[in-house]
């Protein structure tokens, strides 16, 4: 499981032209069961994606095609964790021991 910490390098106006493209391509990882829970932070900055995938580099390379960084607006911050403890509806993605 990874947090993916967005962080505006660009004025809000400049995010904001390109917002519509980011929608999407969340909406499409979404559909593609990638990400699990996502929206701005406040105050808005950036923003916070709570994602699975099946390593770190997918994740990478997933992030790389982010209208937004394709656009220079935003960085990403990709912290890995193991989630051995989880809500009953994220249970599929927790780590079992051993």
């Amino acid at each position: 499981m990874f947090v993916l910490e967005l962080s505006y390098t660009a004025p809000l106006d400049a995010v904001d032209a390109v917002l519509p493209d980011h929608v999407a391509w969340i909406e499409e990882q979404y559909a593609r069961g990638l990400f699990l829970a996502s929206g701005p932070k406040n105050p808005r900055d950036g923003g916070v994606i709570v994602a699975v995938a099946e390593d770190r580099a997918r994740i990478e390379e997933l992030t790389a095609g982010d209208p937004f960084v394709l656009a220079g607006v935003c960085a990403y911050r990709i912290t890995e964790f193991e989630a051995t403890k989880t809500a009953p509806e994220l249970e599929r993605h927790r780590v079992r021991p051993g």
